[in-house]
C-alpha cells in the first residue's frame, strides 16, 4: 500500500492532464484506504472507509471542477489555462478548497480519514505511519502544484480571459458538496459511531482462524 501511495503521486507530479493528475490522485488515496484496512487495527480501518466517502465527494467534486473548465475551451492541459482566478473567482474559490481537500487540510474530511488511519497504523508500526505520513507532503505537492498553474498562474492564454464563471446550477452542485465536506471534516462522530461496531465485529472475525 505504502509503494503504491508513493509510485502513484510521483507519477501524479509529472502530469500535464488534470483529469490523469486527478485519477492518480485517486489511486493514491486508496492506497491510505488498503493501509488502513491492512493493518487490522479499528482506528486504521474506521479512517479507511472515512477515507471513502471523502474520496468519494472530492475527487468527484474536482473531476466536475475540471469538467467546467473543458466545457469552457475543450482543453484538460495545464499548461492551457493560467490566472483562472481573474476570469473565474467563484470557481476559483471552489476549486481552491477541493484541492485543500484532497490535499487533507484539517476541517475538511480528508484530513480525517487521512488522520485516523495514520494514527491507527502508528499504534501498530511507527515506521509505517511516519512513511504514511511523509506521503501525504508529496500528495499536497501535485495538488498545489496543479492549483497554481491553472488558478493563480500569469494569464497565457487570451480566451481564459473571456470565460464565464460557473453558473447558479454549477454553484449549486459545488456547494453542496462542498457542505458535505465540511460537515464530515468537522463533525466526524456520528459516522464513526454507525461504523463502530461493524468494525469491532469484523476485527473479531478476521482474527479467529478458520483453519
Amino acid at each position: 500500500s505504502l509503494v503504491a501511495v508513493v509510485y502513484i503521486a510521483l507519477v501524479a507530479l509529472v502530469q500535464q492532464d488534470m483529469k490523469k493528475l486527478i485519477a492518480y490522485s485517486s489511486i493514491s488515496h486508496m492506497g491510505f484506504v488498503t493501509l488502513g484496512f491492512f493493518v487490522f487495527e479499528t482506528m486504521a480501518m474506521e479512517g479507511a472507509v472515512v477515507q471513502m466517502i471523502s474520496h468519494g465527494f472530492v475527487s468527484g467534486a474536482l473531476f466536475l471542477c475540471v469538467g467546467v473548465l473543458y466545457d469552457r475551451l475543450h482543453s484538460r492541459d495545464i499548461e492551457t489555462y493560467g490566472g483562472v482566478a481573474k476570469a473565474m473567482p467563484v470557481f476559483a474559490f471552489f476549486l481552491v478548497f477541493f484541492a485543500m481537500a484532497n490535499a487533507g487540510l484539517p476541517g475538511t474530511s480528508g484530513f480525517v480519514g487521512e488522520f485516523l488511519v495514520i494514527l491507527g497504523t502508528f499504534s501498530v508500526n511507527g515506521w509505517y505511519a511516519a512513511a504514511a505520513a511523509l506521503t501525504l507532503v508529496v500528495g499536497a505537492a501535485y495538488t498545489l502544484w496543479m492549483v497554481k498553474r491553472v488558478v493563480f498562474g500569469a494569464l497565457t492564454n487570451s480566451a481564459v480571459e473571456g470565460m464565464n464563471d460557473v453558473d447558479s446550477r454549477e454553484i449549486l452542485i459545488l456547494a453542496l458538496v462542498a457542505i458535505a465536506v465540511m460537515a464530515l471534516g468537522l463533525w466526524p462522530a456520528p459516522l464513526l459511531e454507525v461504523m463502530h461496531a461493524s468494525v469491532d465485529n469484523l476485527l473479531a472475525h478476521a482474527s479467529v482462524s478458520k483453519l
